[in-house]
């Protein structure tokens, strides 16, 4: 079975971002960068089911230069080859753009299961898998915390409000995975060693046959018109309870409508 894990480079949530001015986009050369917490957790259920299947694993990234790193992250992991999608065109891609640059990407490279984390730490959207999954035609089996395939068919049980669905679809299929699925495992000494050696192939727009006004900033569905920097924080108001400190505190509560 061929298993395609995408993932995403994101800024380390520990980190404070900015916006940068000229383009009003997030400044990701200015904070640490990471694999995307919720990928983590979709690398590691790909890894398991390959090793219970006897399948591959490629990663597939999209992603400025600096994104080899969360790649050779998931090689050293335990992935087999990996996919890298760069063009400078794609600075400033919104989901949709971004679904289109992955679909394309999936077909470039085949696949029998497609495996996502259910959200990306710097937007929180968890758009992409339902879109990426209607621009290849797949099965869609969301916010999945337990995964099994014998190869032709795959069953998922996806968490919900009350508890959880049982899901069945038959193969190819696209699966997001959330947290409490697995326990993502440490890279070894050996395994980033064996990192090294792994294929990486590396692809721009052309080779996807896409056109840059679809993606990037021209093609987005969506802009930041403005922003302005979150002031510091103020010094807390300070009340001295003289009997009155209820009234006192409903008071302040009603001034900002929090009763």
């Amino acid at each position: 079975m061929k298993i395609v894990v995408c993932v995403k480079q994101v800024p380390d949530t520990e980190s404070e971002k900015a916006l940068r001015p000229e383009d009003l986009t997030l400044d990701r050369e200015a904070v640490d960068a990471v694999m995307n917490e919720m990928d983590e957790f979709a690398v590691e259920e790909a890894l398991q089911l390959a090793e219970r299947t006897g399948g591959e694993v490629t990663v597939l990234l999209m992603g400025p230069e600096q994104g080899a790193d969360t790649i050779r992250k998931a090689l050293s992991m335990g992935a087999d080859r990996a996919l890298h999608v760069v063009d400078d065109a794609l600075r400033g891609s919104d989901a949709v753009a971004t679904s289109a640059v992955l679909a394309a990407a999936l077909r470039e490279v085949g696949f029998d299961l497609v495996l996502l984390g259910c959200e990306a730490s710097d937007a929180r959207t968890s758009l992409v898998p339902a879109m990426l999954a209607e621009r290849l035609g797949l099965p869609q089996l969301t916010f999945a915390q337990k995964v099994e395939t014998d190869g032709t068919e795959i069953t998922v049980e996806r968490l919900t409000d009350y508890g959880h669905d049982v899901v069945t679809a038959r193969l190819p299929a696209l699966v997001s995975v959330v947290e409490k699925i697995n326990e993502p495992r440490y890279p070894t000494f050996k395994g980033i060693m064996a990192a090294k050696k792994k294929p990486v192939r590396t692809l721009d727009l052309s080779d996807l046959e896409l056109d840059a006004t679809e993606v990037g900033a021209a093609g987005a569905w969506s802009a930041v018109d403005d922003f302005t920097v979150r002031p510091p924080r103020a010094a807390g108001e300070l009340v001295k309870d003289e009997g009155e400190g209820g009234r006192q505190l409903v008071a302040f509560l009603a001034g900002r409508k929090l009763v």
